[in-house]
């Protein structure tokens, strides 16, 4: 029975490792992986709820994230940080590093919420 549960759960991490969207009872993830000087998201909308953001700082220098009104602490290169956001309503939402001068030089998009 235990090596039932073990193998279910390797099967549930690997999953959510290669899904790029994975909803969670009502919840999406997004996988962000951010580098000088660009963002990519492992989808460009989602549906209306709670949206937790997967932050990977995959560039060479310290970097955040910051979608409606909340973001991340500065993340370190090669480091992790996760952001919740709770999207009540359609719309544009725009993101960006807000270290300085990074979105001025690309570091800045737009997530679609339905």
């Amino acid at each position: 029975m235990l090596r039932v549960r073990i193998v279910f759960a390797a099967l549930a991490v690997a999953l959510a490792v290669v899904t790029p969207a994975v909803a969670h009872r009502g919840a999406t993830t997004v996988f962000v992986k951010a580098k000088e000087f660009s963002f990519t998201l492992s989808t460009k909308s989602v549906r209306k709820g709670t949206v937790t953001f997967s932050v990977t700082n995959a560039g060479k220098l310290a970097h955040d994230f910051k979608i409606a009104g909340v973001k991340t602490p500065t993340i370190n290169p090669g480091k992790k940080a996760s952001l919740v956001v709770k999207f009540a309503k359609a719309g544009k939402f725009p993101y960006k590093c807000t270290i300085d001068g990074h979105a001025a030089a690309g570091m800045k998009g737009t997530l679609t919420v339905k």
